[in-house]
């Protein structure tokens, strides 16, 4: 089965708003059985709308448009795809009114220029927009010179507020009651970090062969720091292939795993934590925070996280966290020793069981000999000692903050995967 998505939009295509749209209806589909083929992204504008609309419908048998049902000029699908399947606009006297209402609870009289949004093509299904003014429309394109085999039009609105209720509320099931049942889709996704995407496959593709001949799916997505596996299968036998799958990797690359499917790194280390009861606290100089800030996202944190320091300047190192101004002389501030010895000041000061520390050379400049740009040194203080590393992430600014703030999210994953025994006495 042929499923295509249309995202409509000129910002899309100037890079002035991201399309979470590609990601999120996706993922939506196949959690439903159903596998995207195809996306698309143009711009609003006739010739491009009209002809995506066209060329879908000659392949698919669900096409998904987005955007361009709103009240404004650029706002154009609802009539094209009109015109192109030869169907008149009708006005829909309960979408008037559920406008009328809509700024009514808000105080406002809706000036008739939005209703243009109650115009729908006739014999449309129209899909109640509990978040908005602008209805989903469902056109069922019988077969014929369109849709050679007869395809399912499904309109959306493009705000993300509006269109995720309304696709999971109202589209889903109207999905499951229209399209041919699709065999059951069983889909792992493990989040390793720490490991390069080809070192990685070269651990598993020896042992994968008699699981792909079962119908296993494997797929490799690579980030910054980190690398995704994941694992798919279809029917009923594709489960027990994912579990068999699943367990083949894990036991290939062990503690390199830190969680499933959306699972993000900060959220393992604040799940090691609460496990071991621990304490935890950060010193950061080039990262500026972002650790901290990965951390505190994370529902929960603030039972296992005391706080941190951003010590940008030496003289907070210095008076925040007792680093000694004689080392910063000798080592510098980017060096093993000024790492180890924030992270013992931030695990004292803060009465902590382990506290990560990071110092670097962000850059583009303040590179010195033997110390590029992007080199970092990162140090967990535990219970078990200070273990200190150095990385070279030779990268931009920005990637070079994420990337750093990775590895030192690992290290203190891993120490905390050890135990976290008593904080230090004062």
């Amino acid at each position: 089965m042929n499923i295509e998505i249309i995202n409509t939009g000129s910002e899309l295509m100037l890079g002035r708003v991201l399309n979470t749209h590609q990601r999120w209806i996706c993922r939506q589909l196949a959690d439903a059985g159903w596998i995207v083929t195809r996306q698309l992204g143009i711009p609003d504008n006739g010739p491009a709308i009209r002809d995506a609309v066209a060329e879908a419908l000659a392949r698919a048998e669900l096409v998904i448009t987005t955007g361009g049902l709103g009240p404004t000029s650029d706002d154009i699908t609802r009539d094209l795809v009109a015109e192109l399947l030869g169907l008149p606009l009708r006005e829909d006297s309960s979408i008037r009114e559920a406008i009328a209402r809509f700024f009514a609870i808000r105080g406002r009289e809706a000036p008739e220029s939005v209703m243009v949004q109650a115009r729908v093509p006739e014999g449309a299904r129209v899909l109640a927009n509990a978040c908005g003014t602008a209805p989903g429309l469902v056109i069922q394109v019988p077969a014929g010179r369109l849709a050679p085999h007869g395809s399912w039009l499904v309109m959306l609105p493009g705000p993300p507020r509006e269109l995720h209720p309304m696709f999971t509320d109202q589209v889903v099931p109207l999905l499951r009651q229209c399209l041919p049942e699709q065999p059951r889709f069983t889909c792992v996704t493990l989040r390793t970090t720490g490991i390069g995407e080809s070192w990685l496959e070269e651990r598993l593709a020896p042992h994968l062969p008699p699981l792909l001949a079962r119908g296993l799916e494997v797929g490799y997505c690579a980030r910054s720091g980190e690398v995704d596996v994941r694992l798919a299968g279809r029917g009923e036998s594709g489960v027990a292939v994912v579990q068999q799958a699943e367990a083949l990797v894990r036991a290939r690359l062990g503690e390199s795993i830190y969680g499933t499917g959306d699972d993000s790194l900060e959220q393992a280390v604040i799940r090691c934590a609460l496990q071991q009861a621990a304490r935890l606290a950060v010193a950061e100089s080039c990262t500026g925070g972002l650790v901290s800030h990965r951390l505190t996202n994370v529902p929960g944190a603030s039972q296992v996280y005391w706080g941190g320091w951003v010590t940008y300047d030496n003289q907070a190192k210095t008076t925040q966290l007792g680093v000694a101004p004689a080392l910063l002389a000798a080592e510098g501030a980017v060096s093993e020793a000024c790492a180890r010895s924030m992270a013992e000041g931030a695990r004292t000061r803060a009465q902590a069981t382990h506290a990560g520390a990071i110092t670097g050379i962000a850059g583009p400049t303040g590179a010195t000999p033997g110390k590029p740009v992007g080199t970092a040194f990162i140090a967990v203080a535990s219970p078990h000692g200070t273990l200190a590393k150095r990385f070279l992430n030779s990268y931009d600014r920005e990637t070079f903050k994420q990337v750093t703030s990775q590895q030192a999210l690992e290290m203190l994953r891993r120490s905390l995967l050890h135990g976290a025994g008593t904080p230090p006495a004062t």
